[in-house]
């Protein structure tokens, strides 16, 4: 009976560390963000701060604050993956009565991808179309989509000469 208690323990120990099952954990799947850079209008190839800006999301309910007053020459903006739309004011403010407020309206096509069992789904957005709704005074002169098909976070999708 001692002599297949041994082989008995190392059986049931193979049998229960093979069904162990890998954890799934959730590294790099993550819906992506809209990125932004802004440009000089003269130079179009030089990256150029915006100093002063406020940008406010627009939803259903109000504005929500999204970026405080910074001096930036890039932001990324997180885009309503239930929605079709998304809407942002961007301020920049040049003197102490002078504040420009341009609103940004970003049309897309949501599309759900399934990343892993641990992750689930995430959304990437295609078709991405930028217009701009200009107050008074102009500051954003061009929107230029660079890539209209957002499928993550490290590269620029929309350029915004001013």
């Amino acid at each position: 009976m001692s002599k297949l208690k041994v082989p008995l323990i190392i059986l049931l120990g193979i049998l229960a560390f093979s069904a162990c099952e890998k954890d799934d954990i959730c590294i790099d799947a993550d819906t992506p963000r809209l990125v932004i850079r802004f440009y000089d209008a003269m130079d179009t190839t030089l990256s150029k701060d915006v100093q002063n800006l406020v940008v406010i999301g627009v939803d259903d309910l109000g504005l929500r604050d999204t970026i405080p007053n910074a001096a930036l020459d890039s932001i990324v903006l997180p885009l309503r993956p239930n929605n079709t739309s998304t809407t942002f004011t961007l301020s920049r403010q040049t003197s102490i009565t002078d504040i420009n407020i341009d609103t940004l309206r970003l049309v897309y096509d949501p599309k759900e991808v399934f990343a892993s069992r641990a992750c689930g789904y995430i959304v990437n957005y295609d078709s991405l179309q930028a217009t701009v709704q200009q107050d008074d005074s102009l500051w954003i002169q061009q929107i230029i989509i660079d890539r209209s098909l957002i499928e993550n976070s490290a590269t620029t999708h929309v350029k915004i000469l001013h």
